[in-house]
């Protein structure tokens, strides 16, 4: 047995060192600024984000399915959810109060009339109009073929929770067994399809790193909003090394060890910047690398991708704010409080998809009637943004899955 584990981790081992040259070596492939090059990297990275959002969308379905299934089975899911909820809604709040923190430390200005007259240009105005009611109502499904085609997370969850609930109240019958057999089926099928996945990922990594390299030394990144950037990546980064380690330390857990056993589906976050697309990879992380029961990682992470949002939380309150005065809104210390409640709320609502926190804001601001043209200023360094949250968000589902397993492991 001893054996058998030592040999598991030294494989581990050689996969995040594989892992790493490729970061490497997609960096340096970046910075050479070849036309050519650029273009067949974006292409790479563009194949391996549809990939995974292909078996994200099933991984999504099946999980809650099979999960919510033997609910009559399993006395241990109520407490799951329990668990899984409590840690999503403790985290998100800490993250957003992080964000009002520093903002109110760091204090931005406001930016000159004129450069947010300019930016109106650059924001999208197919999705300027969209309005939160709308964005809600799509939630509900009118069909059920929809919302797979268009990979809507939180339509799929419903559908997923209706089928999962009901299997549970079907009587034990032959038709009933036949039924989960094939669903149990599919989703081992799935997860041998992610595992080979996972296995050609450094020819992703080179693409997706060279990707970033080439955007960063083309000048995308500008410093264009100073002290709004550094209060959100501050938040980001403070979150991401303080809070969620000290939410570990606080139930007997090893940080240190969690995140380097989950780091490959951080880093594969960090470049998709969709927790949606990197779900079989953190699930598939969770279990062969953390050793996260099963029963735990494929209930809680499909869970947390839709509605653990912290880095989106934080960006949603903090842009808000922003904006709003902007706008001259002036920002009591009860209508910043408020707000707090509402980007959690928007957050826990948001789809985990790129740029998912970015039109949700720009909804929300339109409502407000705030000076959306500086969502275009901000849309240029939203690249780094969205990255680094979604990095975090991924991270923060990691830590609600550990904590989940653990609390669950003492109890028993």
């Amino acid at each position: 047995m001893t054996q058998g584990k030592t040999v598991n981790l030294g494989s581990q081992q050689r996969q995040m060192a594989l892992w790493i040259a490729a970061l490497v070596v997609g960096a340096v492939l970046g910075v050479l600024g070849l036309a050519w090059l650029n273009q067949l990297m974006n292409f790479v990275a563009t194949v391996y984000t549809r990939l995974f959002q292909f078996v994200a969308v099933p991984t999504i379905v099946l999980a809650v399915i099979t999960t919510l299934a033997s609910f009559g089975q399993q006395k241990d899911t109520g407490r799951i959810f329990r668990h899984a909820v409590t840690y999503t809604l403790l985290t998100t709040f800490v993250a957003a109060f992080v964000g009002l923190l520093l903002y109110n430390i760091i204090q931005p200005g406001n930016l000159p009339a004129e450069l947010v007259q300019s930016g109106s240009a650059s924001i999208p105005k197919d999705l300027g109009t969209e309005t939160y009611y709308d964005h809600i109502l799509g939630v509900v499904p009118n069909n059920v073929v929809r919302p797979f085609l268009e990979g809507n997370v939180l339509s799929l969850l419903l559908i997923a929770f209706a089928v999962g609930f009901a299997l549970a109240k079907m009587p034990e019958t032959e038709q009933k067994q036949t039924l989960m057999k094939a669903i149990l089926g599919l989703q081992d099928l799935l997860f041998a399809l992610i595992r080979g996945l996972i296995w050609t990922l450094p020819v992703g990594i080179v693409a997706f790193a060279a990707q970033l390299s080439a955007q960063v030394s083309a000048g995308v990144v500008v410093d264009s909003l100073g002290r709004y950037v550094l209060v959100i990546l501050g938040g980001n980064v403070f979150q991401f090394f303080v809070v969620l380690p000290l939410f570990l330390l606080a139930r007997g857990i090893n940080p240190l060890h969690t995140l380097g056993r989950m780091m490959p589906a951080v880093l594969m976050a960090l470049f998709t910047k969709s927790s949606a697309a990197t779900l079989p990879v953190t699930m598939a992380t969770a279990e062969e690398r953390l050793g996260v029961s099963t029963k735990v990682s494929r209930f809680v992470l499909p869970i947390c991708t839709t509605i653990n949002m912290n880095g989106c939380a934080a960006f949603i309150l903090v842009t808000s704010l922003f904006l709003m005065q902007n706008g001259g809104t002036v920002l009591t210390l009860p209508s910043m409080l408020l707000w707090v409640v509402i980007a959690v709320i928007s957050a826990i609502g948001n789809a985990g998809v790129p740029m998912g926190c970015y039109f949700l804001t720009l909804s929300l601001m339109t409502g407000q009637g705030a000076p959306v043209g500086i969502m275009g200023i901000i849309l240029p360094i939203y690249t780094i943004i969205d990255m680094i949250e979604t990095a975090e968000n991924v991270w923060s589902d990691s830590c609600v899955c550990a904590m989940t397993d653990h609390d669950l492991a003492t109890d028993a």
